[in-house]
């Protein structure tokens, strides 16, 4: 037992490490919270106190004549006998003048009002909670999105997209449910506990220590049901997220799913990972189910032994109560069982709390190697491209292990086109990508006008490049905030209108603007989910016009025309070639005859640059770009 009650401190102590941050955000509505708490405790101990002479009046238990004693009479020592006393006094003065019926009355319309302001003060400090409660999940949310987008791609290519959704949705449910149990565990209920308990020791200290003695029987049979529970919850949330990346992947890959009529077969995968979260999860609920029952019966154990012990205190004469006070003890013994039951459970959503946040702090603590300069230093000509881009012994790995590329030399002159071309994993596209630093260099250095692309802001940086890749990406939104995707927010309507002219320009230079306007709603046309409510030329002339219109000095081309028939891809290469002209260049390219005007062309192989020059002078070479090329025709 004091192994499981320590790993459960240690579990509950890491959690709040965890969420500190996030607490200390809301410092005023904690405050108030505890406030309300210990006003709604002391509120519901004195409205019990009613319940003294009304069970005098009910049974007639004491018939004895009482005379006021002064307050303070005999000191601290004496004050629950001189409050008992006086008590009695005070109902037996209102039975004398009004009747044990309206005395009767007036006693239960004090324990109405007292009963009125603690549950208002309750009320209060739940609802003081709600700003706190609602507000972290907020910030969890937005460091979890700020995070993501922060994150270098290689990040993302060791983790499943199911995977992260499923943090960012049903682990930050869990965490909401835990931060909801563990403010009632940290705030209320302790308040209510120490309240209670100090009342109990007020009356009968010799019967609240043979309580308390009783009470490590309840934290045993609910440190038994606990046990395992974040252990399972983590596998829980690790099958569930298995179901959303089947899932994910299944909305992906439908069109395939159905041309090779494996329906059977992703639904046995998904029916496995399925029943194995169902079975997870019922185990998990079903111990969680536990946890009333066996507080419940144990709590009545516990009276039960009090019950005795008190009644052969006032038998004997030894605990200096009598019946009255007795029946008084026993509801507040009983009141007190209630927090302590919830202290339990919120134990419980702790652990699946921390099992979850611990899934989502995978994502918030992990490591940026894409740092930002300490003292960024500015270019000659932030806007432009002065004098080149230059690879000096470039050399790039994705982990310790064996290299992608290796010593590579380019110079990328202004205004000049260089195009890289080769096998599929020859490291053509992990090349482009070391530019606007998606990965840094593992050895070498990547210059643009003489300055480390390391020493620049990366804001700086990647203004000065424009992408066009081989999958347009188009987000579900109108065609006009896709093309206008990177550009400033407008803030008047001289602003707006002028940007749509800018749109619609960098519409027709990309040869877009014929097939918006015959679309349903121009320009204010949503595209669907990734686009899919446009042809893939349609999409790419969409993701031209979104370069045209950041009009960068540099423009990198990811096999821009590989996935188009032949017509698309004319009307794609024109737009290209638009957009290329007076710009410096970066093209990779499968189809040879996309780039035979290219001022420089560089063939890889396995991570080296093996051949270079102009279309010709590689043809006349007669290595590994003459053998692509006659592939390619023939």
């Amino acid at each position: 037992m004091g192994r499981d009650s320590r790993r459960l401190r240690t579990q509950v102590r890491q959690f709040f490490h965890i969420m500190g941050p996030y607490f200390m955000n809301y410092k005023k509505y904690i405050a108030g919270t505890l406030l309300m708490n210990i006003m709604a405790a002391i509120f519901n101990v004195f409205s019990f106190t009613i319940l003294l002479p009304i069970l005098q009046i009910l049974f007639k238990v004491n018939a004895e004549h009482f005379d006021f004693i002064p307050w303070g009479t005999g000191g601290l020592s004496n004050l629950i006998d001189v409050a008992k006393n006086n008590g009695y006094y005070y109902s037996q003065e209102m039975i004398e003048h009004y009747g044990p019926a309206t005395t009767l009355l007036l006693l239960g319309l004090i324990l109405a009002f007292l009963t009125l302001l603690k549950t208002a003060t309750y009320f209060g400090g739940s609802a003081m909670l709600m700003p706190l409660r609602t507000g972290i999940i907020r910030d969890i949310r937005a460091d979890i999105y700020r995070k993501i987008i922060s994150l270098p791609l290689s990040f993302f290519s060791e983790e499943r997209k199911g995977d992260i959704l499923t943090r960012v949705s049903t682990d930050v449910n869990e965490v909401d449910a835990s931060i909801n149990s563990s403010l009632d565990m940290v705030i209320k209920n302790p308040i209510f506990i120490i309240v209670y308990v100090g009342t109990m020791f007020f009356i009968s200290w010799q019967l609240t220590l043979f309580t308390l003695l009783v009470v490590p029987l309840l934290a045993w049979g609910i440190g038994s049901v606990g046990k395992k529970l974040k252990a399972r919850s983590l596998l829980m949330q690790s099958r569930l997220s298995d179901s959303m990346s089947q899932i994910e992947e299944t909305l992906g890959g439908l069109r395939i799913i159905k041309a090779f009529i494996a329906e059977k077969k992703m639904m046995a995968r998904f029916v496995k990972v399925n029943n194995e979260y169902r079975d997870i999860a019922s185990r998990v609920a079903i111990r969680q189910s536990a946890a009333h029952p066996v507080s419940e019966f144990l709590g009545t154990v516990m009276i039960v032994i009090v019950l005795w012990f008190g009644g052969w205190l006032i038998f004997s004469g030894k605990g200096g109560i009598d019946a009255n006070i007795f029946i008084y003890y026993l509801v507040i013994l009983y009141t007190t069982l209630q927090p302590l039951k919830d202290l339990s459970k919120a134990g419980y959503a702790i652990q699946k709390g921390l099992a979850s946040m611990e899934r989502i702090n995978k994502i918030l603590s992990a490591e940026n190697p894409i740092k930002e300069p300490a003292a960024p230093i500015q270019l000659p000509d932030p806007q432009t491209l002065s004098d080149a881009i230059r690879l000096e012994h470039v050399a790039f790995a994705y982990t310790e292990g064996r290299e992608v590329l290796h010593d590579i030399n380019l110079e990328v002159k202004k205004g000049k086109t260089v195009a890289l071309v080769g096998q599929s994993g020859s490291g053509k596209s992990t090349l482009v990508d070391l530019i606007p630093r998606y990965h840094d260099v593992s050895s070498g250095c990547i210059t643009i006008d003489g300055v480390d692309v390391r020493q620049l802001s990366i804001s700086s940086l990647r203004s000065l490049i424009g992408n066009v890749n081989q999958e347009a990406i188009l987000f579900n939104d109108t065609i006009f905030n896709n093309i206008a995707f990177g550009a400033p927010q407008p803030t008047t309507p001289q602003e707006e209108n002028d940007l749509r002219e800018r749109v619609i320009e960098a519409a027709k230079i990309a040869n877009a603007h014929a097939f918006i306007m015959e679309s349903e709603h121009g320009y204010d046309t949503n595209v669907g989910d990734r686009g899919c409510k446009l042809s893939g030329g349609q999409r790419q002339r969409i993701s031209i016009a979104r370069a045209i219109l950041k009009n960068p000095p540099i423009l990198i081309l990811d096999e821009a025309t590989s996935a188009l028939d032949t017509e698309s891809e004319r009307l794609v290469q024109e737009a290209l070639e638009r957009l290329m002209k007076s710009r410096t260049t970066i093209a990779i390219a499968h189809r040879l005859s996309t780039i035979k005007n290219a001022d420089e062309i560089c063939v890889l192989h396995e991570g080296r640059i093996v051949e270079r020059g102009t279309h010709e002078e590689l043809i006349a070479l007669n290595g590994m770009y003459r053998k692509l090329n006659d592939m390619q025709q023939l």
